[in-house]
């Protein structure tokens, strides 16, 4: 028996899904069989021909505005005929200082990677209970729910509350819909060299990673396309981590160092 991800004849919904690792979950599921809608604020960000070949396939949507939200989800169906998959992709934040950040730079923050989620989420729910086959929302989370998150505090918090609401709304709307998380570790996009500081600083944090490098978006896509087919039809409220291996304790390296000087100084 040969297990395939089949995503055949289901419409799928990327938030975020124009670039970096939305592109690469949108290109997978495509790759899958699905039907793929993306959404960005704005329609500059609109994807090239070869990745979405017309317009009823993108759509411009403020996912931190709620009428935004509903308009664009009906939409959808309108287009389409139907919602099975949702991937809330959306997300992100800038470096700040947590002890110097504006509140309004922390609700932004909050309001972003957290409560916009739940907007959509909300939206695409409503379709979903009412389908035959029901639906899967994937939420992509962070290492950063997981450990501390400095410079990054307000986000690390939101991704950790994205987890917890995953498994919340997974008891909340079952048996019609599944809902599960991918934390999302280190991951190769077009802006990543300009984030770290160049391929030498780029490699340095690889060498910290247990697999020895960061993740390609599509490996991200796998993830999120296994959540969103029958192969994961049990699986619900879990948090599925993909990071490489995770990043060692810190003391390890201070232990290594230490055997090391042991053993030059015999």
């Amino acid at each position: 028996m040969t297990l395939t991800v089949d995503l055949t004849d289901r419409v799928a919904l990327v938030t975020g899904g124009t670039r970096g690792i939305g592109l690469g979950i949108a290109r997978v599921l495509r790759e899958a069989g699905a039907t793929v809608v993306t959404c960005s604020r704005g329609g500059s960000d609109r994807p090239t021909s070869n990745d979405q070949p017309s317009d009823p396939l993108h759509y411009a949507c403020d996912v931190r505005d709620p009428a935004a939200v509903t308009a664009m989800v009906e939409a959808v169906v309108a287009d389409h005929g139907r919602l099975e998959v949702l991937v809330n992709n959306a997300g992100g934040a800038p470096y700040a200082d947590a002890a110097t950040a504006s509140p309004r730079f922390h609700a932004k923050i909050v309001e972003l990677n957290l409560l916009a989620p739940l907007l959509v989420a909300q939206a695409a729910n409503a379709v979903m209970q009412g389908q035959a086959r029901g639906g899967a929302i994937v939420n992509i989370s962070s290492v950063s729910a997981l450990r501390p998150s400095p410079g990054t505090a307000a986000y690390g918090a939101a991704k950790a509350g994205l987890d917890s609401l995953t498994r919340s709304l997974a008891v909340e709307w079952a048996p019609r819909v599944r809902l599960n998380a991918i934390d999302v570790g280190l991951c190769r996009t077009d802006d990543t060299d300009d984030h770290y500081g160049g391929d030498e600083t780029v490699a340095a944090i690889e060498r910290t990673i247990p697999l020895g490098r960061m993740a390609e978006p599509e490996e991200i896509g796998h993830v999120a396309a296994f959540l969103a087919s029958d192969l994961a039809s049990y699986v619900s409220g879990a948090t599925v981590e993909c990071h490489g291996g995770g990043e060692p304790p810190v003391f390890l390296h201070a232990v290594s160092n230490h055997r090391t000087d042991d053993e030059e100084n015999k």
